[in-house]
């Protein structure tokens, strides 16, 4: 018995050795197991053809204020946009199903946090953290007159909502220096600001190669066109300023209605070109409030949202939103892949 034992036991071992893992051929004498198939250039491409996926490379994100065109952030979100990623194609029927879903958290959330039991931040943190930065880097002090600017895209940075909107989507996802080229490229494309017809009339191709110095070009044409379209066919025409006399909650669910655009997306159009009390979270924002332990630290940028707004006063939002993000870009504790040293205040102040 012991003879027919071991006669099974080293076929079995011998099928294990010449089949290795995952069906691939190893030597007999071999021990070092099997090695990894590595692909030449040309097979990694056929492999993209035949499957549809392609490596994208990501950019940072960015919002309102940036001052400078270095990138600064490794984190990057596409959550607004990657519904249209050519990679990520949905069917109509998938798009509506994602929007409605989409809708639906949103209204679920509505000035409530999805951290009920999370009683940070408080009203009195907010207010502490306000003044520390404001000490650090001056206040900020929400503009009584909204202009849109001619020299950069800017984030909801007009009065025009539409051209708002147009301008955050311009902005989703790279740096404020390529959005701005973006913007000018587009402008000086179709010979001026805001020409919407001219826009729609020229089609995606047109638009794509206006704004490819922004990034993303492919998909933001894609979103901006969409965005463009349904406005005239809701509306009659090409704006949304309707949404000046709708209140925060209404305005907030029409914005994310459209396709490629979500919660960050619509905080910035309301809190910058509707001028209401929306606390929106970008990447400096979402990691900042993390370091503070502002939310649960699995919180996504959209729960993070849904958090903060509901638990940030009013009166706090626009200066400590703004505030915040100029923290995240220069301070060497609190930036992207900063290192604690002990000698940031706002960190001090919330161990």
């Amino acid at each position: 018995m012991a003879r027919v034992t071991r006669s099974i036991s080293a076929r079995a071992t011998a099928s294990v050795s010449d089949s290795g893992l995952n069906g691939q051929s190893m030597h007999p004498l071999s021990r070092e197991g099997p090695k990894p198939i590595q692909a030449n250039g040309k097979r990694k491409a056929k492999a993209e053809a035949a499957t549809g996926l392609k490596r994208v490379k990501k950019e940072p994100d960015d919002e309102p204020f940036r001052s400078t065109p270095k990138f600064e952030d490794k984190q990057s979100s596409v959550e607004d946009i990657k519904p249209l990623n050519s990679a990520t194609a949905l069917s109509p029927s998938k798009v509506v199903a994602l929007q409605a879903k989409k809708l639906q958290a949103l209204t679920r959330n509505a000035n409530t946090s999805p951290f009920p039991d999370f009683p940070r931040p408080t009203p009195e943190e907010c207010r502490l953290a306000h003044k520390i930065l404001s000490d650090l880097h001056g206040e900020r002090i929400r503009p009584t007159q909204v202009k849109a600017s001619t020299t950069r895209a800017g984030c909801g940075d007009s009065p025009s909502v539409l051209d708002a909107l147009v301008r955050t989507v311009l902005s989703q996802n790279t740096s404020n220096a390529n959005s701005t080229r973006a913007k000018l490229s587009m402008d000086a494309a179709y010979g001026g600001s805001d020409e919407w017809e001219k826009i729609v009339e020229g089609g995606q191709a047109k638009l794509q190669e206006a704004i490819k110095c922004g990034g993303l070009s492919a998909v933001k044409s894609k979103v901006i066109i969409n965005i463009l379209q349904q406005a005239r066919e809701k509306y009659g025409e090409y704006s949304l300023d309707h949404l000046f006399e709708s209140s925060n909650d209404d305005a907030m669910k029409e914005l994310v209605s459209f396709q490629g655009v979500g919660p960050k997306t619509a905080s910035c159009v309301l809190l910058f070109c509707l001028q209401r009390d929306s606390f929106a979270v970008d990447t400096h924002v979402w990691r900042i409030t993390g370091l503070l332990g502002w939310r649960p630290q699995s919180a996504t940028r959209d729960e993070t949202y849904a958090h903060l707004d509901a638990r940030i006063p009013a009166s706090e939002k626009y200066g400590l939103h703004v505030l915040l993000v100029t923290h995240g870009r220069v301070c060497d504790e609190c930036k992207a892949g900063g290192k604690r040293s002990g000698k940031c205040e706002l960190r001090k102040a919330f161990k």
